[in-house]
C-alpha cells in the first residue's frame, strides 16, 4: 500500500523538492502552504505522516502542530518538522507541541528518509 504524505511548507522550492524526492521514493504527496491549510488538508485526507515547516503565514508550524497533535481526528498523525529554525528551543518547543522529529533545513535526503520510515505507520 502507497503511504501519503502531507507537505506543509510555504516554500515552493523546498516543496518541490520534498515532493521530488518522496516521489522518486514511492510515497503519494499532498501539499498545503500554510498551517491553516494543512490543518484543513490533512482533516479530509488523513495522511500517514505529516512534514512541517514552522515559518509560515497565518497559522505557523508550531501552532500548526499543537492543532493536530490534540484533535482527535488527526492526532495519530505523526508530524516531522523541518526548519530552518535551528535552536535547541525551536525544537524542545516542537515536541512539545506534538512533533515527533525536527530536522533542521536544509536537511539531507538520508535523514529525511529515515526520519520518515522511523515515524510512518508500519514503516
Amino acid at each position: 500500500m502507497v503511504k501519503h504524505v502531507l507537505i506543509i511548507d510555504d516554500s515552493l522550492t523546498e516543496t518541490r523538492v520534498f515532493k521530488s524526492l518522496l516521489e522518486h521514493h514511492g510515497y503519494k504527496v499532498s501539499i498545503a502552504c500554510n498551517g491553516q491549510e494543512g490543518i484543513e488538508v490533512a482533516r479530509v485526507c488523513k495522511p500517514d505522516l505529516i512534514l512541517m515547516d514552522v515559518v509560515m503565514p497565518l497559522l505557523n508550524g508550531f501552532q500548526a502542530t499543537r492543532e493536530l497533535s490534540r484533535n482527535p481526528d488527526t492526532r495519530h498523525i505523526p508530524i516531522i518538522v523541518c526548519s530552518s529554525k535551528a535552536t535547541e528551543t525551536d525544537r524542545m518547543w516542537a515536541m512539545r507541541q506534538g512533533a515527533k522529529a525536527y530536522l533542521i533545513k536544509p536537511v539531507k535526503l538520508p535523514q529525511l528518509i529515515d526520519a520518515i520510515n522511523k515515524y510512518l505507520p508500519g514503516g
